[in-house]
């Protein structure tokens, strides 16, 4: 009987545990570069000027919205899209660029699609020894099992994709993608179709797995928590474009604007003007560190950087509009003293803040970011 998604609902995913660590095998990890490199679909630009580099046994993960041309860029590193200019370099060695164009299968990577792209008339061992072609059938058959026994599926070598569930056929991908020990693993959206209660351990395991084998990985993803969980370096892409590159501690805590800002948390967001004391906001007098030369400022505050106090002490002037429990924190909305719209703010579940009460606002300063405005240089 054919199993669905759904089994990640009930708990019913965990038919075999993932197998010991220190089993999956390591590969000889190798370097990526793009030099400059664009692509067009049918005159529309999809990448553009894109220059990067990826270090042998690096995990990065390219990161946008939908259509941002991260997944082409993937598919250029693999081979299976041809860039229109620029240079891609696996370890130092050019292989597509104006005059050459190795082939996907003699790259030595690794491609797990969004998908999985499992074959349904194949069993699942057959599906794993697939790019095995080179090795004889029982040195294939002897590594294909090896993996699926590191992802812990060995026991049902036998079975067919269809009688596994979403989260079995992807360790059915991942093992595949990884058994020929390709010297880059490319991952599309690996994660995108499990329920979100079991995607962390999923994720977790999976990263585990790659870091064993020790194969530089670029995942492909639109969610920028699966980024800073998994990523050494993130690339934040926007229009084709690339708009940050860097850890995620530095695109966190420096984004480089207000999109990069807005991407990786909420925000509250004010308008400022610089004068000698300091930025004036609705939210008080705050530090003009990096923008002297600016007049205006767009101010972000994320909401745990908004931070109450009883009224009458220091700071603006405040009322608590609604309050709602969501677990861990209390989200409130407070209107501020100034400001049309009202501000959002995150504190411990089961404070004594409640709707309806005056309170005095200030803001920390780690959870405040200031970005000129465009035109607005003196």
């Amino acid at each position: 009987m054919p199993q669905n998604d759904n089994t990640f609902a009930n708990g019913n995913d965990q038919r075999a545990d993932w197998g010991a660590p220190g089993t999956a095998g390591a590969t000889i990890a190798a370097g990526l570069v793009f030099e400059d490199v664009s692509h067009d679909y049918d005159g529309v630009e999809s990448v553009r000027d894109m220059t990067l580099s990826v270090a042998p046994g690096e995990i990065l993960c390219l990161l946008g919205h939908s259509g941002c041309g991260k997944t082409t860029l993937m598919r250029i590193a693999a081979g299976v899209e041809r860039q229109s200019r620029g240079r891609v370099l696996i370890n130092g060695r050019e292989v597509a660029g104006d005059a050459v164009f190795t082939p996907p299968e003699k790259r030595g990577v690794g491609l797990m699609f969004q998908d999985y792209a499992l074959f349904p008339h194949m069993s699942i061992l057959d599906n794993v020894m697939f790019g095995l072609k080179a090795l004889a059938k029982k040195d294939a058959r002897s590594a294909a099992l090896g993996a699926l026994g590191r992802v812990g599926l060995a026991d049902y070598a036998s079975d067919f994709p269809h009688a596994l569930s979403g989260g079995e056929q992807q360790r059915v991908a991942l093992a595949r993608a990884l058994v020929p020990r390709p010297g880059i693993l490319l991952m599309d959206e690996p994660f995108s179709g499990l329920d979100k209660r079991l995607r962390d351990s999923v994720r977790d395991d999976t990263l585990a797995v790659i870091r064993e084998t020790r194969a530089t990985c670029i995942i492909v993803t639109h969610d920028p928590e699966e980024a800073m969980r998994m990523g050494d370096k993130i690339v934040l892409m926007r229009n084709g474009r690339l708009v940050q590159y860097g850890t995620p501690a530095e695109l966190y805590n420096s984004p480089a604007d207000l999109f990069a800002a807005r991407f990786f948390s909420e925000l509250n967001q004010v308008s400022g003007t610089v004068t000698g004391a300091g930025i004036e906001t609705p939210l008080g007098v705050l530090p003009a560190d990096g923008v002297e030369n600016a007049r205006s400022v767009d101010i972000c505050v994320r909401p745990q950087g908004i931070l109450l106090h009883e009224a009458g002490l220091a700071g603006v002037r405040g009322r608590i509009r609604s309050k709602r429990f969501v677990g861990e924190v209390d989200l409130l909305t407070i209107a501020i003293e100034g400001l049309n719209q009202p501000v959002q703010a995150r504190v411990r579940a089961g404070s004594s803040w409640d709707q309806g009460m005056d309170v005095a606002v200030t803001t920390d300063p780690k959870d405040v970011l200031v970005f000129p405005r465009e035109d607005t240089h003196v």
